[in-house]
């Protein structure tokens, strides 16, 4: 089998998994040789391998400068496609579960929004990024006084978290790398209260795209190859019974990513027809619900 077809959910696991892996190690190789928030990945994730400087990607999704200021150095790799805690609107005392939490960034936000009496669990199933994470929890626990942040290992089809537990379910341009979406969505609606929420951000397609890049590896670490349908999404939602589910498109970030002329986008494009813009396939989702309260 050649680099480009992945064909079993392990083997799309274990790419994924060596993909963030090796973001997490560049990360803190260019934390400990430059200034902490310096450069993107340019090993890959959610934003392709762009050169620009994660700060000003964070700015454009609509996190806070203050926010983003605030987080303990190294946190934000610039792997995100959206801003689900804004759409959270998360309350004091509240349960957050962040999947796909890599190095904490939307975590270490989430935790002064939901104050000492609240808990923020962040899972995710790369070693390497869970590393980098927990060595960042002094320095938040030092800026906030808070300790309400933990990091467990586990994947987000089988969540290390007890039934009925969490208010709400975070997560950041990540459902899409799972192999097994419709699990992962079962599994959010068996740890969420009754009437908890969903606020996530994710890649979603519009339409299906060419055989050429879904078999790209390079592709599906980068978010886009393993993206599902819109419609799809809300079926899935539906089936693992969730309701109130609000999908909101924004294209903002796939035409923000072109227009930096990402690499994995350029590649991307150089396999869509002749003219065809990356954003009349793929779009950044704002993906709402709750799970009933009967």
């Amino acid at each position: 089998m050649s680099d480009n077809e992945l064909k079993t959910q392990e083997q799309v696991r274990d790419a994924v998994r060596r993909g963030y892996a090796d973001i997490a190690v560049k990360g803190t190789e260019r934390r400990e040789d430059a200034d902490e928030s310096s450069s993107c990945c340019d090993g890959g994730g959610c934003c392709g391998g762009s050169p620009i400087e994660v700060d000003e990607l964070a700015s454009k999704l609509g996190y806070a400068r203050e926010e983003i200021e605030a987080l303990p150095g190294g946190a934000n790799l610039g792997l995100s496609c959206g801003n689900p805690t804004a759409i959270a609107m998360l309350a004091p005392g509240e349960v957050v579960l962040d999947l796909g939490s890599g190095a904490g960034f939307d975590c270490f936000l989430a935790g002064p929004k939901v104050g000492p009496m609240g808990r923020v669990i962040g899972v995710d199933m790369t070693a390497e990024m869970l590393s980098r994470a927990r060595a960042s929890l002094s320095s938040y626990r030092e800026r906030t006084g808070f300790d309400n942040v933990e990091f467990r290992l586990g994947e987000i089809e089988n969540l290390p978290v007890a039934d009925g537990t969490v208010d709400v379910v975070l997560s950041n341009c990540v459902l899409n790398l799972s192999p097994d979406k419709a699990r992962v969505w079962t599994e959010i609606a068996r740890v969420l209260k009754p009437g908890g929420r969903v606020a996530i951000s994710d890649l979603a397609l519009l339409q299906p795209l060419p055989k050429e890049v879904t078999e790209m590896v390079e592709a599906l670490v980068g978010c886009v190859a393993g993206a599902t349908l819109v419609e799809t999404t809300r079926r899935m939602m539906e089936e693992a019974g969730l309701v109130g589910i609000e999908l909101r498109a924004k294209p903002e970030y796939i035409d923000a990513m072109t227009s930096w002329e990402d690499p994995l986008y350029r590649d991307i494009i150089a396999h869509l027809p002749e003219g065809a813009k990356v954003s009349e396939y793929v779009t950044s989702l704002d993906i709402a619900g709750r799970k009933s309260n009967a």
